[in-house]
């Protein structure tokens, strides 16, 4: 049995979305490590961002990954950038299956134009931000997968039959 499911790919993919109804479908407990951090520190990512910088939150979000990935049980959503680090990637490795869920990257422009959240779409111009991060991170994403899923222009609950179907009876069995 696998200890943990773990969903990486970029922000406005879905993993929060689909990683709830795979928790559900698996009877795992959900976990997405950004809320846990917000949880935490009593603040928004964003916040995190404003008074510690990119690398005060990486930092924290190393330990919280390194944490999570010990547990066992759950179905864990990861941050976009979770995989820039190889300390997270071998952590995450070790941790689980790990489900990459992707989408075209105009796709994702679209999904975000209005979001205000994310602290990298404030970085520039949010579309140039979407592309630059997708062309970075891909081949990182892809170095963890062990499934690969499209979640563009489809239903959460078709892409939550996909992941559930195309994954081992290992990682589709309830955990205890």
């Amino acid at each position: 049995m696998v200890r943990n499911i773990i969903l990486v790919g970029p922000m406005g993919v879905g993993k929060s979305t689909i990683g709830r109804q795979l928790a559900r479908r698996t009877k795992r407990r959900f976990v997405d490590s950004d809320k846990v951090i917000e949880q935490r520190t009593g603040v928004d990512i964003p916040t995190i961002f404003d008074i510690e910088g990119e690398e005060g939150f990486r930092k924290r979000e190393r330990a919280v990954l390194a944490e999570l990935s010990a547990e066992a049980g759950q179905v864990l959503a990861t941050g976009g950038g979770a995989v820039e680090s190889p300390d997270n990637r071998q952590t995450l490795t070790a941790g689980g299956f790990i489900i990459y869920l992707t989408a075209d990257p105009l796709e994702l422009v679209r999904r975000l134009k209005n979001d205000q959240k994310r602290p990298k779409l404030k970085q520039g111009n949010p579309r140039e931000v979407i592309l630059s991060l997708f062309e970075k991170r891909d081949p990182l994403y892809r170095e963890v997968a062990d499934l690969i899923v499209n979640t563009g222009n489809r239903t959460v609950r078709a892409v939550t039959e996909e992941v559930f179907s195309q994954c081992p009876e290992s990682v589709r069995s309830p955990f205890p």
